[in-house]
């Protein structure tokens, strides 16, 4: 048993216990607007434990929004990197705390394990801290569809059939998101917004675009084969809504490239929410001001 499995654990038996941490109830900074109200809120991938995790984005996300429900869907945390060396700033643990506030008061928050926190597998069925842990679920929505809620990686043939492949290639992977981080390092110095070369290079290699495509028909088919009407997914860190034959298929991107969430509004409509780009709009729109 490696060390992360272990702090996993014993994190899972003192929120199974019921004492609520008193980091929980620290004071909320002061908000300039009161937060955006929605039925639901997807947001994945956000590997909390790795240098390229845009947590302080996500903080603002978080404190932005108020919802009914919020799935957590899989590479939360990121057990790979974590056995590796432990990285974990205050940014991460405010992340943490942002989540189980909103559990307490009252939104149910859903977690769906994904690949890079699989250690969480064992824990599914259990409920720690007011989060509930699944493999994976189904959403009813609005105006009575039906989708189904996986991280996406048992759709990945790299992940499923050649571990060490994909292990390889989270390392190529890893090296790219530094460079990123450098990147970002230097925009903030000069002022500039947030940019992501990591998914730019996705974007414009011709194999990274055949692989979403295929990804994205497996995943619709399964939701398919299941009477389904829809899915939502992750794990390829490329945020998408788009129709494949009668199924409807989600991807609310990532917190590690794009800043993106997916949401489901009161009325039952879908959209995605890029933070990046709110952030951007927002600043311009001071600027002007």
């Amino acid at each position: 048993m490696n060390d992360v499995t272990m702090s996993a654990q014993n994190t899972a038996v003192t929120l199974a216990s019921g004492t609520t941490p008193p980091w929980l109830n620290l004071p909320e900074p002061r908000s300039f607007r009161p937060p955006t109200k929605h039925r639901t809120v997807w947001i994945s991938d956000i590997h909390l434990g790795t240098r390229g995790c845009n947590a302080e984005m996500l903080v603002e996300f978080l404190r932005s929004i108020q919802c009914d429900t919020l799935y957590l869907v899989g590479d939360i945390i990121d057990g790979w990197q974590l056995s590796k060396g432990w990285h974990w700033p205050p940014a991460h643990n405010e992340v943490v705390r942002r989540i189980l506030k909103m559990a307490h008061r009252g939104t149910r928050v859903v977690y769906v394990v994904g690949n890079h926190d699989e250690m969480l597998r064992d824990y599914a069925g259990f409920s720690f801290g007011g989060v509930e842990i699944v493999n994976e679920t189904v959403h009813d929505c609005k105006d009575g569809r039906k989708l189904l809620i996986t991280h996406g990686d048992a759709f990945d043939a790299v992940v499923m059939y050649a571990r060490w492949l994909a292990v390889l290639g989270d390392k190529a992977y890893s090296l790219l998101l530094r460079l990123n981080i450098l990147l970002a390092a230097i925009r903030k110095r000069f002022d500039l917004p947030y940019w992501s070369l990591s998914a730019y290079m996705k974007r414009r290699v011709k194999n990274a675009v055949e692989f979403v495509g295929r990804f994205e028909e497996a995943v619709a088919r399964a939701a398919l084969e299941r009477g389904l009407d829809g899915v939502v997914c992750g794990h390829i860190h490329t945020a998408e809504i788009r129709k494949i034959g009668d199924i409807t298929y989600y991807n609310d991107g990532d917190w590690v490239e794009s800043c993106t969430a997916l949401v489901e509004e009161p009325d039952g409509s879908f959209h995605i929410i890029d933070w990046a780009l709110t952030k951007r709009a927002a600043a311009a729109a001071k600027a002007a001001a």
